[in-house]
């Protein structure tokens, strides 16, 4: 970082949140913001200009690409600013993508404001600061790896909740259906369960996956 203000990209579909973070950020001295991004798409090509430090995103847009791709994109970025997710969702369906993606952090839209403004210092510095939520989860699959899912069996999962078929689930995941299968087994096995119902169900209820 240099001696300038750490200049901020607010990128979310809604422009009421936008606008909030604007007002919130704005008072916070060494920090403004200087650009708006209402998709995915424009965050990547604003944050492609070099005159960003860090981006605030979203993970959920209206359509095309999400927050976790757009991460991926930005981070990927010769000299790209940091990436920090700022989101109300904290399953794993959320948070593995955008930390794998090369995000520096993660927050949640119920931070109070002075943790919104300390994360982003944090991020322009190149620290890592994830909400509490996410850093215990991110620990307990640390501790638990053998009951952890993994990001496909994440994926066929959050599908499986959302109606699809198997059939479907591997259409959509381009993945043969014995595949899908084969996941849905070790889902099963890692929840001590032994039906889709069941691994929904389960799986919401220890926040891997979001409804």
């Amino acid at each position: 970082m240099t001696d300038h203000s750490i200049r901020l990209l607010v990128a979310d579909d809604h422009p009421v949140v936008r606008a909030g973070l604007r007002a919130v950020l704005q008072t916070e001295d060494g920090i403004e913001v200087v650009a708006e991004a209402a998709t995915a798409e424009e965050a990547v090509v604003r944050a492609a200009r070099g005159d960003i430090d860090v981006v605030l995103m979203d993970l959920q847009f209206g359509g095309g690409m999400n927050g976790a791709e757009a991460t991926a994109r930005i981070t990927a970025l010769a000299d790209g600013p940091r990436v920090l997710i700022v989101t109300t969702y904290d399953t794993d369906a959320d948070t593995l993508p955008a930390i794998e993606a090369g995000a520096t952090g993660y927050l949640l839209k119920d931070a109070p404001p002075e943790d919104l403004a300390a994360a982003v210092r944090t991020a322009a510095a190149g620290r890592t600061i994830l909400a509490p939520t996410v850093a215990d989860r991110l620990m307990h699959r640390l501790r638990t790896p053998g009951t952890a899912l993994t990001r496909r069996e994440t994926e066929v999962l959050t599908l499986v909740a959302a109606g699809l078929s198997n059939q479907a689930v591997g259409a959509r995941l381009h993945l043969t259906e014995g595949t899908v299968k084969s996941h849905l087994a070790r889902v099963y096995a890692k929840l001590d369960v032994d039906s889709r119902t069941a691994a929904v169900a389960t799986a919401t209820q220890l926040g891997l996956i979001r409804r």
